[in-house]
């Protein structure tokens, strides 16, 4: 049986499907035995295993993958919140994506998800006075994984970034817990105004492929933003918004970060 959201509290259950789906994985294709062994078997905890595979993705000449895997290790053992929302992010992207067939594949494949737990280490470093080597992470992971997400900004738990390519997240952009985000999104400003100029998108919204959201405006609770969309003004809660400028159109569904469904409500 799957292991689901609402199991969040029991997060050694998530490593141990982790490793069994790894075994099952090199049962069918041995040729991925040392890249499994690598990346996953040979660590005693998901920390340690996130730790490595990022670090090895993002260290380079200048800054190598061992010191950036002992930093990440650094940051989960001050900030256990990091990991409740790593798993919680695995969930989201299990349950709400369908080309996802275990909690494995976020880990191995799937760069908008590593581009997010990356994210949440920067988050750390910039919090605890650290922004140069946050800021280094930011440039890294734009540069690795084609996502630019500023390390000032708060993102919750339970978030899914799907695909992932283009995706832009500004610096004071909030994004409450479970949300799922396409490919191409902007959460933007709207010039060079400063202090606090970016989206907040409140939980449970789904803002779809392409959708630009400029300036300090709220996309509400269980709100839906359409492909495409430039929104410049509140979406309320629980209503679709779609085109350019965005306008309201209609209600969505009720959980619409979950459902995924991208179509637009049905005319009256």
């Amino acid at each position: 049986m799957a292991y689901t959201a609402e199991q969040t509290d029991t997060t050694d259950i998530i490593w141990s499907y982790i490793r069994r789906e790894a075994k099952d994985m090199i049962e069918k294709e041995p040729v991925l035995s040392g890249f499994l062994q690598s990346t996953m078997l040979s660590h005693n905890c998901l920390e340690e295993a996130i730790s490595f595979l990022l670090a090895e993705k993002l260290g380079n000449n200048a800054v190598s993958a061992q010191l950036l895997g002992q930093v990440f290790e650094d940051a989960f053992k001050a900030d256990p919140s990091i990991a409740t929302s790593i798993r919680a992010d695995i969930l989201a992207v299990f349950e709400r994506d369908p080309a996802c067939t275990s909690h494995l594949e976020p880990l191995l494949y799937f760069k908008g998800f590593h581009a997010l737990q990356c994210y949440r280490l920067s988050h750390w470093l910039w919090n605890n006075d650290r922004q140069a080597l946050a800021l280094f992470l930011q440039n890294r992971i734009s540069e690795v994984f084609s996502l630019d997400i500023h390390p000032a900004a708060r993102i919750g738990k339970g978030i899914m970034i799907d695909h992932g390519t283009g995706v832009v997240i500004g610096e004071t952009t909030v994004i409450e817990d479970n949300v799922s985000l396409l490919q191409n999104v902007t959460l933007g400003g709207t010039g060079k105004g400063t202090g606090d100029r970016h989206p907040k998108i409140r939980q449970g919204a789904l803002i779809c492929a392409g959708a630009k959201i400029l300036g300090n405006i709220e996309v509400g609770e269980c709100a839906k933003v359409g492909a495409t969309s430039v929104v410049l003004e509140d979406v309320p809660a629980h209503c679709t918004a779609v085109g350019v400028p965005a306008k309201i159109v209609g209600s969505c569904c009720p959980q619409p970060a979950r459902e995924m469904d991208q179509s637009l409500p049905s005319p009256d």
